[in-house]
């Protein structure tokens, strides 16, 4: 089989390394991908936003499977060019994706379809906005309805704070369109879950769960990133919690979809946080998350590609998916400045340290080459992992990967899976 994998970060390198380890394929193609995903793939240089560009290629090369990384390329409607073409595609299609492109439609879901979420309202008016803030409680969150790399959401705890990102949102529009329709919602406490499943628009099968770090800072300070490390399993998470949120989460929406004549092949991530009031759901997105990608793969011992086949075929019961008992560690090392502006093309040494070995990997997210030298090309760099008997193990060798990898400027929190051993 000749496989196409969409998208240039450290989940799609995730993706093409465990997509290299099945015996049905026998060409990977990523498009673009960077100098890791180059180790293992034929990088073709066309952007995720370039739909017809990227069928046009699948068309020609005879791509027998294309797996969509990237969110923005799913709200283009990749998925619905590829099948028009009869070129089968791992993904759901643009109405189906809006669960992640629109924040009010998801909102609208799971009102409708009575899963657990925070209380909100929607706003396209500024001042109507503030309005409404004023009669609630801080803290409070905001959220810009559209795609924002997932950097989109600002927590407040004050009036002044909330005057400022709804400017940032609404009047300035540093999301562009993202920030038009504006949502505001009851913040939730409680600790934050990861939880992915496989769906082939029937039938729901959930992947083991991950915990994401998003706050750039250590002990989750500063302003939200695209992640910047994660672990899995989630120590307490367990076989109740699992069947609450298949029961209550996880069928819900993928029945849900169906219903509204949006049916949902592909990969549904549910992030969740445990409040004291129950299990509720913060946000769905429409792929595999990153980094959360990154400590999953390593663990399934099932055959991915057989598994994003029967997806697209609509026989997911039919595969047995298993995973190994395989606790896993992803620290991410960002460009100094990073989530705000940063430079590119520092050079990167030191990776070769971590070459062959069989429990560390280094999953490249904004790497390329210039005049045959690695440089960063990124504000995420690279995502050390490491897998174990135990959480606390693969920590320590996520670490002891990271001190061996260096470029200027370098930056990487400090306590990535702490929680966990806690």
């Amino acid at each position: 089989m000749k496989v196409l994998v969409i998208g240039s970060g450290g989940r799609e390198h995730a993706l093409v390394w465990k997509i290299n380890q099945s015996p049905k394929v026998s060409k990977i193609y990523c498009a673009p991908g960077n100098a890791g995903i180059s180790q293992l793939a034929q990088c073709i240089n066309i952007g995720p936003d370039k739909i017809m560009e990227l069928a046009d290629f699948a068309q020609k090369a005879k791509i027998d499977l294309t797996v969509v990384g990237p969110e923005l390329s799913l709200s283009l409607g990749i998925v619905d060019e590829f099948t028009k073409r009869e070129l089968k595609i791992f993904g759901p299609t643009k109405i189906a994706a809006e669960i992640e492109s629109s924040k009010a439609f998801s909102k609208y879901m799971m009102k409708k379809y009575n899963i657990p979420t925070a209380d909100y309202s929607i706003f396209t008016d500024n001042k109507e906005a503030l309005a409404y803030i004023k009669k609630r409680q801080f803290p409070l969150v905001l959220k810009a309805d559209g795609l924002a790399a997932g950097k989109g959401v600002f927590i407040v705890y004050n009036i002044k704070e909330a005057e400022t990102s709804l400017d940032s949102l609404m009047n300035k529009k540093i999301f562009g369109d993202a920030g038009r329709q504006v949502i505001v919602e009851d913040y939730l406490e409680g600790e934050e879950v990861s939880v992915l499943a496989f769906s082939d628009g029937e039938n729901v099968v959930p992947m083991v769960s991950s915990q994401d770090h998003k706050k750039i800072y250590d002990h989750d300070r500063g302003p939200n990133t695209g992640g910047m490390g994660a672990y899995s399993p989630v120590p307490f998470y367990d076989e109740n919690s699992k069947n609450k949120v298949l029961k209550g989460v996880l069928k819900p929406i993928i029945e849900g979809l169906k219903k509204e004549g949006r049916e949902y092949k592909g990969v549904i991530y549910a992030g969740l946080v445990f409040t004291k009031n129950g299990i509720k759901v913060l946000e769905f997105n429409a792929r595999f998350g990153d980094p959360e990608t990154q400590v999953l793969l390593p663990g399934l011992e099932t055959d991915i590609v057989e598994i994003f086949m029967a997806v697209v075929d609509g026989r997911l019961p039919k595969i047995d998916i298993k995973w190994k008992n395989k606790p896993t560690v992803c620290v991410i090392a960002a460009s100094g400045g990073y989530p705000a502006e940063y430079q590119k093309g520092k050079r990167i040494c030191g990776l070769e340290k971590l070459k062959n070995k069989d429990d560390v990997f280094a999953f490249h997210a904004g790497t390329k080459y210039q005049e045959e030298k690695m440089v960063t090309f990124g504000g995420r760099v690279l995502g050390i992992t490491a897998w174990a008997e135990n959480i606390r193990e693969a920590k320590k060798k996520a670490y002891e990967g990271m001190e061996k990898i260096y470029f200027e400027d370098m930056y990487y929190r400090k306590d990535i899976a702490l929680k966990a051993i806690e």
